[in-house]
Order: C-alpha cells, then sequence, then structure tokens
C-alpha cells in the first residue's frame, strides 16, 4: 500500500489541549492559514455557514493505533465494532473530519465553534457545506452511538 503524504494547509489554535470526549460546542477554534498559502484562498469561504475540516490526530503515537476492533470509549456497555465502524483518534490513518460553525473570517484567520481538534493539530484541507453534500435520505446509526454522543456538543449537568 503506498502512502499518501499531506501537507497541512492551517493550524488549529484553541484552549483544548489534552484529548476530551465532550463539550466541543463550548470550543471556539482559529484556523491559521500556512504562511505557504495566500490569504486569497479563503475569500468567499465566509458566505458559508459551516466549514468542514479535515485534520490529522497529530498527538496519537504509531503504538496507540488500532486497526481491529475495540469498545468505544472502552465502555464494556457497547459493542465491540471495528474502528472504522466508529470515529475514533486512534485509526490508522489518523484522519479527523469535523462540521463546525464558521462564525467569522480575519485576514488569514477563520473562527469557528465546534471543532474537536486540539491546539496545535494540522489541518490538511478545508471545505465548504454544501446541503447538496449532506446526507440524502434517512441517516441510520446504532443506539449506542448516540449514547456515546449525547455530550459530545454539550455537557448535560
Amino acid at each position: 500500500m503506498n502512502a499518501i503524504s499531506a501537507s497541512a494547509v492551517a493550524w488549529v489554535r484553541n484552549e483544548r489541549l489534552t484529548p476530551e470526549d465532550d463539550d466541543w460546542e463550548a470550543v471556539v477554534s482559529e484556523i491559521v492559514l500556512d504562511p505557504s498559502l495566500p490569504a486569497e484562498c479563503l475569500d468567499g469561504l465566509e458566505a458559508f455557514s459551516h466549514v468542514e475540516v479535515i485534520y490529522h490526530f497529530h498527538l496519537v503515537g504509531e503504538e496507540q493505533i488500532i486497526s481491529g476492533t475495540r469498545r468505544p470509549r472502552e465502555n464494556s456497555a457497547w459493542p465491540q465494532v471495528g474502528i472504522f465502524a466508529q470515529r475514533a483518534r486512534l485509526r490508522p490513518n489518523r484522519l479527523g473530519v469535523s462540521v463546525a460553525r464558521l462564525l467569522r473570517r480575519e485576514g488569514r484567520s477563520l473562527f469557528v465553534r465546534g471543532l474537536d481538534a486540539l491546539d496545535g493539530t494540522p489541518v490538511l484541507d478545508l471545505k465548504p457545506v454544501m446541503a447538496e453534500f449532506l446526507p440524502r435520505g434517512e441517516v441510520r446509526q446504532p443506539d449506542w452511538s448516540h449514547a456515546l454522543m449525547e455530550n459530545y456538543w454539550e455537557r448535560n449537568g
């Protein structure tokens, strides 16, 4: 298998320094464009309400990667499922994908809410969220995944 090499196009700046599973909606992040790219590559993005961010789980070491199955969040109440049936950071390619609300653009920076990435995370790509690219038809998922996501965006209590 050939390795795919990707360079960071931007970097995440926020207050989250360690991996935490919940309350990501409270996080406002600045996505700072890499100096090698011109600021105009962001032109027009501020017209969209959301941005899709593809990033690298740069703090996950090779020894942490899971290529088989595991219980999400190591919760014994949830089934053992393959790493590609969950969104865990311990995946073989260490890629994360998140949709964040775009608050504003300031020059070479985007300010977003709800990006589940840590301070210093390399951003590999940015894409506007368009309704036509959202899922068509019903979205199906198992019950355990709803329980897992219960507090992911906002803490309840």
